[in-house]
């Protein structure tokens, strides 16, 4: 300081030192907590830039139902033989093999569709039939319910009837898989979540219809279609209807039922009046796409190929082929949407293998020749023959049939045993074996396409699946549940609406 005096005021030992001296101290002490504040400020803007850059992601899960290792070399193998084929052809799936899934449920070493769909939704173990609860049915959050609280869009396109166990274990929570009626109504958003899937196609319209309704299913006079209209919901259930929807034009919610019990088997389908499975999940795509396009949310699509499983029930080999080529098609249309999108992850797996599937069978005493590649041979594809003309020499394509079977289909049996018996004089002569009617225990083969599925390569329980999922999406099911059980809307026992299903002879499936 140039002034001796004002350096003697400031230095010295007197009162006005003291005080200008807490003066500057409050000035430091203020300044540091400014610069303490605007620190603070920048690192949680730049904790929310970050969070705003990240990429939004997609996942869809693809089931397909009762299909196992075996069945995929059939299908690929019966492809080749049709199509002419190399014999090093490699099929959509085979592509992208990551690894293997075990299937036990909580309850039995051979799980159900019930079981297994909560172990994906849910990513834990539970009995067989139950339907998004745990062992002891209490309620679990699933990654559909999860996704749709973080701002996520749904969906579930099926060829079940929608409310199957596997599209009802994401979008319900039922102790017993058979209460579809009360599966129907949480689907639509009667539950303490409100509206969960933004889009439903699939079969089932008999559980949404009153029970003065013809084909209706229930045993109450709730309209859930009319419900579904008050919850937002477009419904259709027309091929026309279908094929005129246009993202845009309409809007999520959609609910599509296009039929009163489960969709058409493949080789049955009359595109006339049906869309396919890749139908349904192209314009499940389109609609999701559109509807994220300008959200840094993405989506959960779980798209089942269900028919798969309920083919393999009856033991027939011709019908369960065509299904797992309509599954194929379909995954090659994931694939290309995940090109187009990175942030997109594709898993494909199954809930269980069915019917034991054997690709060689002793049919007499001699070596066998193994003729199930040639199973064209034996099935002749042509629906209107198959109605118009000789069930056996043109449906089946037998032209070898034995006095003793046409016997046998000529006395009065249920629609189940012919199904049956049918089925087994196509694959007695393909040599085709099945051990069951039922599920097995084999692990089954995972699938995955996109980035970050490093984590999924190998063998997994299946709840490793639901786990991959949450960590994908950042999912927190804990919420969930509990949201889930801070109401009383979960009945612990069966509902008033459950029955014994008669309209449908696979009730286990």
């Amino acid at each position: 300081m140039s002034d001796p005096a004002e350096a003697e005021r400031l230095l010295g030992d007197g009162q006005e030192r003291r005080k200008v001296r807490r003066d500057l101290c409050a000035v430091c002490f203020m300044a540091a907590l400014i610069v303490g504040a605007v620190i603070g400020l920048a690192a949680v803007w730049a904790s929310l830039a970050n969070v705003e850059t990240l990429p939004k992601r997609n996942v869809i899960l693809m089931i397909s139902d009762g299909f196992g290792p075996t069945s995929q070399t059939f299908a690929r193998t019966y492809n080749q033989h049709v199509n002419k084929l190399k014999y090093n052809y490699v099929s959509p799936l085979d592509e992208i093999l990551v690894g293997s899934s075990r299937t036990r449920s909580s309850s039995s070493l051979v799980t159900d569709s019930a079981a297994g769909a909560t172990a994906f939704a849910c990513a834990l173990k539970s009995y067989n039939g139950a339907i998004g609860v745990n062992s002891k049915k209490v309620p679990c959050g699933t990654v559909l319910e999860s996704a749709k609280y973080l701002g996520l869009t749904t969906g579930l396109v099926v060829t079940s009837r929608i409310t199957h166990a596997t599209p009802a274990s994401f979008s319900a929570h039922v102790v017993n898989r058979d209460m579809e009626a009360d599966i129907a109504v949480q689907q639509i958003g009667d539950n303490p979540l409100g509206r969960q899937v933004d889009l439903m196609f699939g079969g089932g319209r008999c559980y949404f219809l009153p029970n003065h309704t013809e084909g209706s299913c229930r045993i109450d006079q709730r309209d859930l279609v009319k419900e579904s209209n008050k919850q937002g919901y477009k419904y259709f259930a027309t091929r026309k209807e279908f094929d005129d929807l246009e993202p845009g034009k309409d809007k999520l919610p959609l609910l599509g039922l296009f039929t009163l019990d489960h969709m058409s088997y493949e080789i049955d389908r009359d595109p006339a009046q049906e869309p396919s499975l890749k139908e349904m999940s192209e314009k499940a795509l389109k609609f999701l796409d559109s509807a994220t396009a300008k959200s840094d949310k993405g989506f959960f699509l779980m798209i089942e190929g269900s028919r798969i499983d309920m083919a393999a029930h009856s033991n027939d080999p011709a019908t369960h082929v065509h299904d797992i080529l309509a599954y194929h098609e379909t995954i090659e249309l994931v694939k290309k949407y995940v090109d187009e999108h990175p942030d997109t992850v594709m898993i494909s797996v199954s809930d269980h293998e069915t019917g034991g599937i054997s690709l060689a069978r002793q049919v007499n005493s001699d070596y066998p020749e193994y003729l199930w590649y040639g199973l064209v041979q034996y099935w002749n594809v042509d629906r209107e023959n198959f109605i118009k003309n000789s069930i056996i020499n043109y449906g089946l394509g037998i032209d070898n049939v034995k006095d003793y079977e046409i016997n046998w289909l000529k006395e009065e049996r249920a629609q189940l045993e012919y199904e049956y018996y049918l089925a087994n004089m196509t694959s007695i002569r393909a040599q085709i074996g099945w051990t069951t009617h039922g599920h097995t225990a084999v692990d089954v083969n995972l699938y995955a396409y996109g980035k970050d599925i490093e984590y999924l390569r190998g063998n997994h329980e299946n709840i490793d699946i639901g786990d991959y999922i949450v960590d994908y999406l950042n999912l927190d099911l804990d919420t969930i549940t509990s949201k889930l059980n801070n109401s009383n809307f979960h009945q612990a026992s069966d509902s008033t609406h459950f029955h014994a299903d008669e309209h449908h002879p696979h009730t286990h499936i």
